[in-house]
């Protein structure tokens, strides 16, 4: 905070707003930004004679989710997520499980969707933060590839995506295996350039 007295004071106050604004733009000069953040979870059963996907990735496993798409709750939960911070709806609305066109879609499509209207919207993705809960199978293998994927998908650098795993100790129906789970939270930044995702 600054003490504004004098003219001078003011004069100075508005010259550090004005490099705070561009430092938060990466260098790039442009409109005010604003950011946004948004929370999405997901969950769907584990069955057998279906393959599971995590984070965009084919993951070795003895069952799959079962799902309209392909199920993929950590995409769905960073879809959501992405949604909501870009004040678009959720993922029923966009994509309805009636909708015979996302019968078992892979659910990088989807999220590449979502990334699109939220860069009509004028919004870019800042960063994820999700987390997948689930006893089997172990996912450290994996992790590094599924952020890859994820910061491909959402045009952003794997150093601003961070996905974890954690088991829920043996509680409820996915301490027992029956399904996974995934929360996400995305920060959002809008008004910057527009979106340059090939």
């Amino acid at each position: 905070n600054m003490k504004i007295t004098l003219e001078d004071d003011m004069s100075r106050a508005e010259a550090v707003l004005a490099m705070r604004r561009e430092a938060m733009r990466g260098g790039r000069a442009s409109g005010p930004v604003h950011q946004r953040v948004g929370f999405g979870y997901d969950s769907h059963r584990l069955v057998e004679g279906r393959k599971l996907f995590l984070g965009g990735r084919e993951i070795p496993h003895d069952r799959g989710l079962l799902g309209h798409s392909d199920a993929d709750v950590l995409l769905h939960a960073i879809g959501d997520a992405l949604l909501g911070a870009a004040g678009a709806g959720d993922l029923g609305r966009l994509f309805p499980d009636d909708d015979p066109a996302w019968k078992d879609i892979s659910s990088t499509v989807l999220l590449e969707t979502i990334r699109s209207v939220a860069a009509e919207k004028g919004d870019t993705v800042h960063s994820v933060d999700a987390t997948v809960v689930l006893e089997r199978p172990r996912l450290r293998p994996h992790i590094d590839s599924m952020e890859e994927t994820i910061a491909r998908l959402l045009c952003v650098e794997k150093e601003r995506v961070s996905v974890k795993a954690t088991t829920n100790e043996g509680m409820g129906c996915i301490g027992r295996g029956e399904g996974i789970a995934a929360f996400a939270v995305v920060s959002m930044r809008g008004n910057e350039d527009e979106d340059t995702c090939m």
